[in-house]
């Protein structure tokens, strides 16, 4: 039971996601998104604020991971729906990655909130390509540390 839980949630069956190709894409993908998007949208200058940085960075993307990818796109793949695709994309990470833009608009200013949708396409895409959120959690904690560390630089 516990071990089938585990599974619906991503949090089982662990395959070596680091040697795709895809995966090495995303990796890059977000060293451009890092270099775009401080100039296009504020940043909060986080050198002064470990604590923040650490939420940020770790805490949070573990949590949203741990909910988005994990239980909610996991929920959504056990329906039959969940499970077709559109545009090479899972209706269940369509539906997740929506409600994911959703939950950011709650604390992010518009244009921030819209400007998650694609890297929570890339973040479920790779969910439901291994059955796993760990290349998910990777990917998001990666995109916040780079985006933190190197983007807000850019900016000041």
């Amino acid at each position: 039971m516990l071990k089938g839980l585990l599974a619906d949630v991503g949090l089982a069956g662990y395959r070596p996601f680091y040697r795709d190709r895809q995966f090495m894409l995303a990796l890059l993908a977000g060293v451009v998104v890092w270099l775009v998007f401080p100039g296009l949208l504020p940043v909060v200058p986080l050198k002064e604020n470990v604590l923040l940085f650490l939420s940020l960075v770790l805490l949070q993307p573990v949590l949203e991971e741990l909910l988005f990818r994990g239980v909610v796109q996991g929920q959504f793949l056990l329906r039959t729906w969940g499970g077709e695709k559109r545009w090479g994309m899972t209706r269940a990470n369509l539906l997740t990655s929506v409600l994911f833009v959703l939950a950011h608009a709650f604390y992010h200013p518009p244009l921030w909130a819209v400007a998650v949708f694609v890297p929570s396409l890339v973040f479920g895409y790779f969910r439901d390509r291994y059955g796993n959120i760990t290349p998910s959690l990777v990917l998001h904690v990666y995109y916040n540390m780079g985006f933190f560390l190197l983007g807000a630089e850019a900016v000041s």
